[in-house]
């Protein structure tokens, strides 16, 4: 399968329209249809279903759709990556980030890697989900990513970095607005508004829940941390969202600690035999950087964690790993 063939798939898949696609490709309509045709020869298999008034996809044209873009982003990074090191750059390192991990950690991080690692291309993935960022590093697509444990994979390594609690994101006109702290089982009632199921913190908050006697009713999902407070504050629901969100000022938001919240934990992970110089350099540096302090003005100020604590280093990859 040659690259181009790919190219002229992936726009037929995301059009269903042969000629919105050609246009797309700035090639004319024949030629393209001949492509595919070719494609599905090759292959074997026809990748669309065709009628006089659609073009829909086949199993095998899904399956390709899904893996066909990752090649092609992957083939895209590729390009710029090599680019940037033949311009003079150090090294590229592919890092991802969760949710409030993205807004907290990385502004220190970068700066620090701006000063200690002159020449390093950082390209950075934020608002990542703990489940994608695993499977990224499995599969080579990331070097380091800063996620939520657990983390059930023989062939990531990650050191802890900082622990956090859940605490209550509400409509600054919600009743429950009033009081200075809450208890989970007092929502018991009402509306959520959470990450999507896969998320270590969906998990951990309906554990918690459960807990308390009741399943929480979730009436909308969103994967950014900014797009599940812009949800708060339009009045959907309430949100369980890690403490340190709460720095980031968002009109018609207030945060409340909740009593009986459970912690969560912030990691920093690598794929196991890791054993790159630039990736043990950039390891070290989160053992010196620290996120900005929080400005205490949502909570009281003995309820806020230090911006790092750490326990024992970070442990980096050694020969025998």
């Amino acid at each position: 399968m040659e690259t181009r063939h790919l190219r002229y798939f992936v726009a037929v898949a995301e059009e269903r329209h042969f000629g919105r696609a050609a246009q797309r490709l700035h090639m004319a309509q024949p030629p393209l249809s001949q492509q595919i045709k070719q494609l599905e020869e090759q292959l074997g298999t026809p990748l669309f279903e065709r009628t006089t008034r659609k073009v829909e996809l086949t199993p095998a044209g899904e399956l390709l759709l899904e893996r066909g873009r990752r090649i092609l982003q992957d083939l895209e990074e590729l390009e710029s990556d090599v680019a940037q090191v033949g311009a003079g750059a150090a090294g590229v390192l592919r890092v991802g980030f969760s949710g409030s991990a993205t807004y907290r950690l990385l502004p220190p991080l970068v700066q620090k890697a701006r000063r200690e690692l002159p020449g390093l291309k950082l390209s950075v993935h934020g608002e990542m989900l703990t489940p994608q960022m695993v499977a990224d590093l499995e599969e080579g697509r990331l070097d380091v990513a800063v996620l939520r444990p657990p983390v059930d994979s023989p062939e990531v390594d990650l050191a802890f970095l900082d622990q956090d609690r859940l605490v209550a994101a509400l409509p600054a006109d919600s009743p429950w607005a009033e009081r200075s702290q809450l208890d989970l089982a007092d929502l018991a009632g009402e509306s959520f508004v959470g990450y999507p199921a896969q998320s270590v913190v969906t998990r951990i908050f309906r554990e918690a829940c459960h807990r308390e006697g009741f399943t929480p009713r979730v009436v909308q999902e969103a994967a950014e941390t900014s797009t599940l407070l812009a949800l708060v504050a339009a009045g959907m629901g309430l949100a369980l969202v890690p403490m340190t969100t709460r720095r980031f000022a968002f009109q018609g938001i207030v945060f409340r600690p909740v009593r009986n919240a459970p912690p969560v934990d912030l990691a920093v992970a690598w794929r196991r035999g890791a054993q790159t110089p630039l990736v043990r350099r950039f390891l070290a540096l989160f053992d010196t950087v620290s996120a900005p302090a929080h400005d205490g003005a949502a909570a009281p100020r003995a309820a806020q964690p230090p911006a790092v604590v750490r326990t024992q280093p970070v442990k980096e990859p050694t020969r025998e790993d």
